[in-house]
C-alpha cells in the first residue's frame, strides 16, 4: 500500500489558523529555550545552506530542523531576491514541508511565506518583551514590507506605544502603509527622523549597506535587526554594533551569516534562547541589539501549530 498523499495548506488557509503572531509565542520561547540548550534541547537543526541563482539576483535557502520536545520534523524551502525594482513577486517566497518523524513521509506542504512573517515577528516580539526599556513609548519601523505589516501588528498586540513612526526607501509603501494598518503611524522622511528618540526599533529591509547609524540611537534603546541575512549585507553601522549589547537566535547562524556581526566585528553577548532560559541576563537597561536571522525550529513549531489546527478541523 502506498503512503497517503500529503496535504497541501495554502496561505489563506494558514492565515485562518495562525491569525494572530501571538498564537505562536509560547511554542517559540520554548523551542529558542531548548535550541540554547545544545544537545539536552532536543533541537537538531544546521546552520541554512543557501543557493546563490547568481544571473537572477536570488538566493534558495533550505533549512531542516527536528525538535524532539514537539516531535515536529520540516524543512523550509526559502527564496530570496534583490529586486532593483519594485516587483509584483514578494522579494521572500517560502514552503514548508512537514513530514511525520516516525517514518519520514511527507504529511503536508504549506505555504511558508505568512508562517515566515509571523513567526519572525513573534519572535522579535519575544526579544524586546526581555530587552526593551521599561517605559518604551515611541516605535520606529525601518522597511515597509511583508515583515513591516507583521511586526506591526504583533507589537501593537502585545505593547503600548504612544507613538509609531515608519520610513522606506521609497516613501510611497510607507504611505500605503500608514494608510492599510490599523492605528495611527507617522510617516517619516528619513530614517535619522524615524529613530530619533525611538524606545524600540525594528529593521525589516532589503539593504545592503547601513541604514542605521549608532549616532542617531537614543541610549538605552532595544533595536531588532532582521533584514541582512547574508555575511556582505548590512542595516546597521559599525558604532551601533560595537556599542551594543548584542543578542542573536543561534551564534553558529550569526558568525556564517550576519553581514551586521561578521564585518562589524562586535562580541556576541548571549543567544536569545540563553535569556528565555535565565541562563543570562537581558539588560534591558542598555542599548540592545537582537540580530534576527531566523531559525528552521521557530518553522517547526509554527507549521506543526498550523497543522494540528488544521487536522482539528478536518
Amino acid at each position: 500500500m502506498g503512503s497517503a498523499v500529503p496535504v497541501f495548506i495554502g496561505a489563506e488557509e494558514v492565515e485562518k489558523h495562525l491569525h494572530r503572531a501571538s498564537l505562536l509565542l509560547p511554542a517559540l520561547e520554548a523551542a529558542l529555550a531548548n535550541f540554547s540548550a545544545g544537545p539536552a534541547g532536543g533541537v537538531a537543526q544546521p546552520v541554512r545552506t543557501v543557493v546563490p541563482v547568481q544571473p537572477h539576483g536570488g538566493y534558495l535557502g533550505v533549512m531542516p530542523a527536528y525538535s524532539a520536545a514537539d516531535d515536529a520534523l520540516t524543512t523550509k524551502l526559502v527564496t530570496f531576491y534583490e529586486h532593483k525594482k519594485d516587483s509584483s513577486v514578494p522579494s521572500h517566497l517560502a514552503t514548508v514541508l512537514l513530514f511525520d518523524p516516525r517514518n519520514g513521509s511527507l504529511k503536508a506542504i504549506l505555504d511558508g511565506s505568512v508562517i515566515t512573517a509571523k513567526r519572525t515577528a513573534a519572535v522579535s516580539a519575544i526579544a524586546t518583551k526581555f530587552l526593551m526599556p521599561t517605559f518604551a513609548e515611541v516605535l520606529c519601523i525601518l522597511g515597509a514590507g511583508v515583515q513591516a505589516y507583521s511586526h506591526y501588528d504583533i507589537f501593537t498586540e502585545l505593547f503600548t506605544f504612544k507613538e509609531v513612526r515608519i520610513w522606506n526607501r521609497t516613501k510611497e509603501r510607507a504611505v500605503k502603509f500608514a494608510n492599510s494598518v490599523n492605528g495611527p503611524v507617522q510617516v517619516c522622511s528619513s530614517a535619522q527622523e524615524a529613530v530619533a528618540g525611538a524606545d524600540v526599533i525594528i529593521t525589516v529591509t532589503m539593504a545592503t549597506t547601513p541604514i542605521l547609524f549608532g549616532d542617531w540611537v537614543k541610549p538605552g534603546a532595544h533595536i531588532n535587526a532582521v533584514g541582512a541575512s547574508r555575511p556582505d549585507w548590512r542595516e546597521l553601522d559599525d558604532e551601533l554594533m560595537k556599542n551594543s549589547v548584542l543578542f542573536v537566535d543561534s551564534r553558529e547562524a550569526a558568525l556564517t551569516e550576519s553581514g551586521d556581526v561578521i564585518l562589524s566585528g562586535a562580541e556576541i553577548f548571549a543567544e536569545l534562547g540563553e535569556v528565555v532560559k535565565g541562563t543570562k541576563p537581558a539588560l534591558p537597561e542598555k542599548t540592545t541589539v537582537f540580530k534576527s536571522l531566523g531559525m528552521a525550529v521557530e518553522d517547526t513549531v509554527a507549521a506543526k501549530f498550523v497543522y494540528d489546527s488544521w487536522s482539528a478541523g478536518n
